[in-house]
């Protein structure tokens, strides 16, 4: 039984990059996404174009404004003289943010504070505007933290120090990658196990290897563990690709790392699986794992939080591995996690690997044994 088991586990991975499709799949989309997602996918917001509105023109106001001017978040595009030309200057989008000092911010700041700054924000991109209006807010409590001192007058009695935990830079590119490792080892594991079955049906050897003396398990078996090694060579490329090329700390536990994602690679390989036994040709099989890995991903956690989503969808996330894999790369990677912090996300990974793993072995059986 081992020895035939050891024979068909060869037969696949030699099938699987041998064929230039199956090879261009496990290859060329993983490495094509970690760049473009790696590079492009960002939700920092940097050289924004604002405009400036200074009424008064004081040394004052110049301060304030050169503090803008000095960030790299922001980036001008000139200064404007009317309030008619603030409003072209938003509705033609030739600036995103337009800073209007008052014609008595000095004269306020001595003797009437607070001062007030003016930020219009375009509000068509509502993510866009509030994490502008962040930034604005922080550099005007800069401000105030260095003048007030310098001019005699008490600083406020609480002052916010804000903290950043886990990724002081606050880059998304740290959120990112590492999201990476869970997201694109569930493309490689759904599209080369995906078409393993309908690869065999369409070339014919399927009904070969069903007159052998393997028994419907043991073809499974036999499916699952080179997939499972495909998976675990993808999640060192993108491991190494992040700590090497994309210089994201990894401060955490490697096993740790490498257990969960073993949980996970099985259980969305027992998707594949099933997947492939259910289509006729590869087309159909490729077809099927897009259908799936889109509301996969969506359903993650990836990009958006799971708990701003409506509770059933909430709900419905539950039985998405990728939810799961996600915590577990995250916090190994930035929060320094091992076992003891997130085994507790390896128990429902366990159980989906458990379901899909014998629910791809009764469709085989059902659809092809």
């Amino acid at each position: 039984m081992v020895q035939r088991i050891f024979g068909l586990i060869v037969k696949e991975l030699l099938a699987l990059f041998q064929d230039k499709r199956s090879r261009f799949v496990v290859i060329g989309p993983p490495l094509i996404q970690l760049i473009i997602f790696g590079y492009a996918a960002t939700f920092d917001v940097n050289r924004v174009a604002y405009a400036v509105y200074d009424e008064e023109n004081s040394g004052a106001s110049r301060d304030l404004l050169a503090r803008f001017e000095g960030s790299r978040v922001f980036r001008c595009t000139g200064r404007i003289h009317s309030d008619e030309e603030l409003a072209k200057v938003i509705d033609r989008k030739q600036a995103l943010l337009v800073l209007h000092v008052g014609r008595n911010f000095s004269r306020d700041l001595f003797t009437a504070p607070p001062a007030r700054l003016q930020a219009i924000v375009d509000g068509r991109n509502s993510n866009t505007a509030g994490i502008l209006l962040g930034y604005v807010n922080q550099i005007v409590l800069d401000f105030n933290a260095s003048w007030l001192p310098l001019h005699g007058i008490k600083p406020p009695p609480a002052v916010l120090q804000p903290r950043s935990w886990f990724n002081p830079n606050l880059e998304s590119r740290w959120f990112i990658v590492p999201g990476l490792l869970a997201t694109l080892t569930l493309v490689v594991s759904i599209m080369s196990v995906g078409l393993s079955v309908a690869r065999e049906r369409e070339a014919g050897t399927l009904d070969q290897l069903l007159v052998t003396p393997m028994r419907s398990w043991e073809i499974v078996v036999g499916k699952v563990v080179p997939g499972l090694f495909v998976a675990m060579g993808e999640v060192t490329l993108i491991f190494l690709a992040a700590i090497l090329w994309f210089r994201i700390p990894f401060v955490g536990n490697l096993l740790a790392l490498y257990v969960g994602l073993a949980f996970y690679s099985l259980a969305t390989i027992g998707v594949g699986l099933t997947i492939s036994s259910l289509s006729m040709t590869q087309q159909q099989a490729l077809l099927g794992s897009f259908f799936f890995l889109s509301p996969a991903i969506v359903l993650s956690g990836f990009s958006t939080p799971i708990r701003n989503m409506p509770e059933v969808v909430q709900w419905l996330t539950l039985l998405n591995p990728l939810r799961y894999a996600l915590v577990v790369v995250r916090r190994v990677f930035l929060e320094g996690a091992g076992f003891a912090e997130v085994w507790t996300e390896y128990i429902p990974m366990a159980l989906i690997a458990l379901a899909t793993l014998l629910g791809a072995w009764w469709v085989f059986r059902r659809r092809v044994g």
